[in-house]
C-alpha cells in the first residue's frame, strides 16, 4: 500500500512552498532577533530553522514512501515517513532544551529590547506559518506530514506570543516578558514532540497501533461462523496509516475450499471494521501446546513444528 500519486504530488508541493517560505523567515527572524536583542525572536529563529530540517526530512521520506517495494525491502519504504517524524521530534527537543536554557540566562540577566521589531516580524510569521500549517492540514494526516504540521501550529502559536509580548513590553518596558515567553515557546515544543516520538518509538518497535485493541480483535474473530479459537495473534504498523496482523487460527477438520470461506469472512471483518488490508493468516485444526515457546501439535510433533512467537 503506497501513498497515493496524486496525493504525493500535492504532499511534495506544498512542502516545496513551505521549505522556501520557512528558509527566507529564519534569515528575516534571527536578523531582526539579533538588532532588537529579543531572545523571543532568536529562539523563533532556531525553532523555524528546525521546521525547515523538518520540512526537508519530511519531503525526503514522502519521496522514499513512493518507491516500489523490492525483494529486499519487502514492505518497501513506508517506514521512513516515521523515521523522519521520528529524527524531527528529536530536534526539536534539543532546540527546546537550548531555548530553556538561553531565557533562564536572560531572566537573570536582563537585556533591553526593541518591542516594534518583534511584533512587526512575528506579525509576518503568523501570517506564514499560519498559511503552510492550512495547506499541511489538508495534505495528509500522515504521521511524517503532522509531525511538520505541529511544528508550524507551534510556530503559528508562539509568534503570536511575540506579537502579545512585544505589545506588553511597548506599554509596561517589563523586558523579563521575553525570556518568559520564550520558555512558553519551549514547553510548547517540547510537549508536542514527547507526543510524536512516543507514537513514532511505538511503530518503530512494531508496538500495537494506537486505537487498536487486541482483546477486540480476538473476540471479533473467534465470534465469525467456522473459527474455533484465535491465538499467536500480533497486529502492528508498516507506516503511520498502514498496518499488518499474522494470527493462527484453529478451525476444523474441512477441505481447502471450506476453509476459503472462512478465510474470506477473516478478511472482510479485519478490512471494514478495523482498516487492516494486510494479513497473514495460518490455518490449524489440532489442539496446540506452547513448548519452548513454540507452538507444537499434540498429534504430530514433527510434522506441525514452527517457530512464530508465544501464542496468547
Amino acid at each position: 500500500m503506497h501513498v497515493h500519486g496524486a496525493n504525493t504530488a500535492a504532499m511534495q508541493r506544498v512542502l516545496r512552498l513551505s521549505l522556501i517560505a520557512t528558509i527566507a523567515y529564519v534569515v528575516l527572524t534571527l536578523l531582526a532577533g539579533l538588532r532588537a536583542h529579543s531572545l523571543a525572536l532568536v529562539s523563533e529563529a532556531g525553532h523555524n530553522a528546525s521546521d525547515a530540517l523538518a520540512i526537508v526530512l519530511s519531503f525526503v521520506a514522502v519521496w522514499f514512501q513512493t518507491r516500489p517495494a523490492n525483494d529486499q525491502k519487502t514492505f518497501g519504504y513506508q517506514r521512513a515517513g516515521v523515521l523522519a517524524a521520528f529524527l524531527n521530534a528529536l530536534t526539536l527537543i534539543v532546540i527546546a532544551g537550548w531555548i530553556a536554557f538561553e531565557a533562564f540566562h536572560r531572566i537573570s540577566h536582563p537585556t533591553p529590547v526593541q518591542p516594534r521589531i518583534m511584533m512587526f516580524v512575528a506579525a509576518a510569521g503568523v501570517l506564514m506559518n499560519g498559511l503552510i500549517a492550512a495547506m499541511l492540514w489538508r495534505v495528509s494526516h500522515d504521521i511524517n506530514i503532522r509531525s511538520v504540521f505541529i511544528h508550524m501550529l507551534g510556530d503559528t502559536l508562539s509568534t503570536a506570543a511575540v506579537i502579545v509580548g512585544g505589545l506588553v513590553i511597548l506599554l509596561t518596558g517589563r523586558t523579563w516578558i521575553d525570556p518568559a515567553l520564550s520558555l512558553a515557546i519551549a514547553a510548547l515544543i517540547l510537549w508536542s514532540s514527547i507526543a510524536i516520538v512516543r507514537e513514532t518509538l511505538n511503530i518503530l518497535l512494531e508496538g500495537t497501533p494506537r486505537g487498536i485493541s487486541l482483546v477486540e480483535i480476538r473476540t471479533t474473530l473467534a465470534a465469525i461462523e467456522g473459527v474455533e479459537d484465535v491465538h499467536d495473534l500480533h497486529v502492528w504498523s508498516l507506516g503511520s496509516n498502514t498496518h499488518a496482523l499474522a494470527s493462527h487460527v484453529i478451525i476444523a477438520d474441512i477441505p481447502p475450499s471450506a476453509s476459503n470461506l472462512i478465510l474470506d469472512r477473516i478478511k472482510l471483518v479485519l478490512r471494514e471494521r478495523f482498516f487492516i488490508h494486510h494479513t497473514t493468516l495460518q490455518f490449524e485444526h489440532v489442539d496446540c501446546e506452547v513448548a519452548h515457546g513454540c507452538l507444537v501439535s499434540l498429534e504430530e510433533p514433527e510434522a506441525h513444528h514452527h517457530h512464530h512467537g508465544h501464542a496468547h
